[in-house]
């Protein structure tokens, strides 16, 4: 990377060698991972010099692995969804094979009705493909508003349409309130009312375009998913937490030649000048001066010859204010939502769990938590690592309710207790607590997300060398920003087919906390 010297104008590279200089704004996964696949993808015919800017002292962003009572716990995302390739081959890419583990137990629960339910199976996000599983977990009323479905007329889904409203209209608003809705804010902190069926759950999306009942779209992903013998853990962890796969990619990045620098928050991107307005995002001309450079809150200036933005939306609407007005207003439109997880250690002698990973908490039940997860339950590593201790992690927080927020750790923490005491009469004192917030940590998708986000690429198209990726965009978790990553790093190299690959088939969350 050139870093230009400000007080004289002259650039500096690291070496001598030729190549492209890309800048890569942006510590998260997604920033990594753009770092790891330019690095790895480069050859003699196309040489590459990468630096990586994180603002902050800490690389990693939503993933972050820490301890409590002397265990190591993620404090952020705990799980990789193992049926995608990305997050899995990225682990095994930066040496964690042998650290991949998948959960010990899967099987999970609802708390509502005053209950602890088993959580049903065979449904997509929370929509049933028939109402067989659903005795207890739904009212005798709602049960029988499921088999409407079949006497409905075809629905118009058009460009998009909200996951609950849409399921509500056809299976009623009790399979939205305690199944979707609850499966649903794991993945975004959202509500199920305003969150895309296009963005969220594509693979339902599509198929109830084709099928005259919801039910029976959810019945031909099954058949599907069965003809192709999806085998193996749905899930994987890493032993050490998954808040350890950033710092692995990062190894790895440095190890390649990449350089990473903390500490510096781009807080202005431009042209440096007109002469390569032309050159298209495959093959910056030979001998010519880099095109953007980026200034930071210190002052550093950075040259590059492309530029990869993963930051949250709001930092990069910031960013592309100058280059982009026009992107920069959509991505200014990307809401978030804020959450807290609460972690808390207890005494094995003193305290019992109930069998299972833990449970989900349907909002229309009037609850503060959202989720549990019995974390020395649902991964071995910390069981084994943890002989004296119980590990759960409580969430709170999702958009539009996040007024719980608002109040000092102690009282979370003790709001968290009182719910897990309700539940599964867990009474016991425990040894220690940590409340980690994640303030607009959760990017939503709102009913025309996907469109948003064409918009904003067909912005950026306009700017030579200059690619978009993270949680804003294609999905929210793990895979999907590791593959929106991959994508502008191939988007940067000429090659399209990665990104309207992920236009079409967009990666599905699923969810990763207690539920499954």
């Amino acid at each position: 990377m050139r870093e230009t010297d400000t007080r004289t104008g002259s650039g500096r590279g690291r070496d001598g060698r030729d190549g492209r200089e890309v800048l890569v704004i942006g510590g998260g996964i997604a920033g990594l991972a753009a770092a790891h696949r330019l690095l790895t993808g480069s050859s003699a015919a196309d040489p590459v010099r990468v630096t990586v800017l994180e603002a902050s002292d800490r690389l990693g962003g939503k993933l972050r692995a820490g301890e409590i009572a002397g265990a190591r716990v993620d404090l952020g995302a705990e799980s990789l969804l193992a049926r995608r390739p990305e997050a899995v081959g990225l682990a095994r890419d930066v040496g964690l094979t042998d650290r991949l583990t998948p959960p010990a137990t899967a099987t999970a629960s609802i708390w509502t009705r005053d209950a602890l339910r088993p959580m049903p199976k065979g449904h997509v996000m929370g929509v049933p493909g028939t109402a067989d599983a659903l005795a207890g977990v739904l009212s005798d009323e709602g049960l029988r508003r499921i088999a409407q479905d079949a006497e409905l007329p075809p629905t118009e889904l058009g460009d998009d349409v909200a996951v609950g409203a849409y399921v509500a209209a056809r299976l009623g608003r009790e399979v939205v309130d305690r199944l979707v809705e609850p499966l649903l804010g794991g993945v975004y902190a959202g509500d199920a009312y305003r969150i895309s069926m296009r963005s969220a759950v594509p693979q339902l999306f599509e198929e109830a375009r084709r099928h005259p009942t919801l039910m029976e779209a959810v019945r031909a992903i099954q058949a599907r998913a069965a003809a192709n013998q999806q085998t193996g853990p749905v899930f994987m962890g890493i032993e050490g937490g998954v808040g350890t796969l950033p710092d692995a990619v990062a190894d790895a990045v440095r190890q390649s030649g990449g350089e990473i620098v903390m500490g510096e928050r781009a807080t202005s991107l431009g042209a440096r000048g007109t002469a390569r307005a032309t050159t298209t995002n495959a093959q910056p001309t030979a001998g010519r001066e880099p095109l953007w450079r980026v200034v930071t809150e210190s002052g550093r200036t950075f040259d590059a010859d492309q530029v990869v933005i993963a930051l949250p939306a709001p930092a990069a609407a910031s960013l592309l204010r100058t280059a982009s007005p026009k992107a920069s207003q959509e991505l200014r439109a990307i809401e978030y939502a804020s959450m807290a997880l609460i972690t808390l250690a207890y005494d094995r002698n003193r305290a019992e769990l109930p069998a299972g990973s833990g449970f989900l908490v349907p909002p229309v039940d009037g609850r503060t938590i959202k989720a549990a997860t019995f974390a020395s339950q649902k991964w071995g590593w910390i069981a084994d690592e943890n002989p004296d201790l119980l590990l759960v992690r409580t969430s709170v927080g999702r958009y539009g309710d996040e007024k719980d927020l608002t109040r000092d750790d102690d009282d979370l923490t003790d709001i968290a207790r009182n719910d897990l005491n309700e539940a599964i009469g867990l009474t016991a004192t425990p040894v220690a607590s940590l409340v980690t917030r994640w303030q607009d940590g959760l990017p939503q998708y709102p009913v025309g997300h996907p469109a948003r986000v064409t918009r904003i690429r067909e912005h950026l198209a306009q700017l030579p060398g200059i690619a978009v990726c993270g949680a804003a965009y294609d999905g929210v978790g793990i895979p999907a920003c590791i593959a929106s990553a991959h994508a502008a790093v191939d988007e940067l190299r000429g090659d399209l087919g990665a990104r309207d690959e992920l236009k079409a088939n967009p990666v599905q969350s699923l969810h990763g906390g207690a539920g499954e």
